[in-house]
């Protein structure tokens, strides 16, 4: 689905983005001055709305290919859904905390935990127990690789939920009402259940909304008996384009409205991206596979490996660059060559080591 990775591609460069930013501000300034401070938030601080985007993406695909497998989600297998979630999230992750143990326990500057903040063991507990986000809530942020985890937590917890969910329900309808509770705790979740500010973004209601919507897009359009006409498919559209640019693209207006007090704006983010992928289902973007996305549709169907991996190069490029004193002109370049080292070596995983695995995996079952 081309339109898909375009989209991923998009929000992966996004999240790169951020991470470069924050160890090496953009510049040089009469660049960043240039580019104005919109652009230049929308480039360089959209990492987090990008993961919220990254949900809704994600409840999408695997409740469609559930759909496309099983038919009715009430015939959902456990075994059979938990074994691929297995095959496409562990061989990945399993290599990232071998890696990130091996370097903790060389004492690496970079990667090493704090010993006096959390050990070695309770880190790999959290990451393996769906519980990083809880951890880091409690403690503060982990080193850079650790803490992209967090997403990972909010994700697989659901997935431990959804397909159990799908079967108790006994049929989609109740269980596109189950989906519904979470929409609904999710700006409470960001805002009012507590006062920690990391747990406001990172708890498991703050992002379980946004799968959710992915969800109940990709049952709209599966199951809708009869495909709307033209002119409300057009309503939809615009309807998905303007809630998503609006969110991501006029921040200040959107606080100036309220909408952030109780962290509405993600869920109107969330509802306009499910806007889109229910009127992309009926039909198609064909543009996104013109040569001019490809390198972005390249990028999104690596981001899983490429989102887990990136901070192996973000982390030691800012180091280099910083030892090298190279003028502040060079800045936008080493963006550039972060990004695109960042998408290599997340395609090398994927491509031997993680894929390989996926696949042998799918075949024993």
């Amino acid at each position: 689905m081309a339109h898909i990775d375009t989209l991923r591609g998009l929000l992966v460069v996004f999240v790169i983005l951020l991470h470069a930013n924050l160890r090496i501000p953009f510049g040089p300034p009469e660049l960043a001055q240039v580019l104005g401070l919109r652009l230049t938030g929308i480039l360089f601080r959209s990492g987090y709305y990008a993961v919220i985007v990254f949900f809704v993406l994600s409840g999408y695909l695997i409740t469609s290919a559930s759909i496309r497998r099983w038919g009715d989600l009430s015939q959902v297998r456990l075994e059979a859904f938990y074994r691929m979630r297995a095959a496409r999230i562990l061989p990945t992750l399993l290599l990232l905390l071998a890696v990130l143990s091996g370097l903790h326990l060389a004492g690496s500057t970079w990667f090493a935990l704090d010993a006096d903040k959390v050990p070695l063991w309770r880190a790999l507990l959290a990451a393996l127990g769906l519980h990083l986000n809880w951890l880091e809530a409690q403690v503060g942020y982990l080193p850079g690789p650790w803490g992209v985890l967090w997403s990972l937590s909010v994700e697989e917890a659901f997935y431990l939920i959804f397909p159990l969910l799908c079967v108790l329900s006994g049929s989609e309808r109740r269980l596109r009402l189950m989906l519904l509770v979470p929409i609904m705790l999710g700006p409470l979740a960001r805002s009012v259940f507590s006062d920690n500010e990391l747990w406001q973004d990172h708890s498991y209601l703050s992002g379980m909304d946004g799968i959710a919507f992915g969800c109940l897009a990709a049952l709209l359009a599966h199951r809708v008996p009869k495909v709307p006409s033209a002119a409300v498919q057009r309503l939809m559209l615009l309807s998905g384009i303007v809630l998503s640019v609006t969110v991501f693209c006029f921040r200040k207006e959107v606080f100036q409205l309220g909408l952030t007090r109780f962290s509405l704006q993600v869920t109107l983010l969330e509802l306009g991206i499910a806007l889109l992928l229910v009127t992309s289902h009926w039909r198609p973007w064909r543009w996104c596979g013109i040569a001019a996305t490809a390198p972005l549709r390249w990028f999104g169907r690596n981001s899983y490996e490429i989102y887990l991996t990136h901070m192996f190069v973000v982390i030691p490029g800012a180091w280099l660059y910083q030892q090298a004193g190279v003028p502040a002109a060079w800045i936008p370049l080493w963006f550039m060559a972060t990004v695109a080292a960042s998408g290599l070596l997340g395609q090398a995983v994927a491509q031997f080591f993680s894929e390989p695995l996926n696949r042998a995996f799918g075949r024993r079952g």
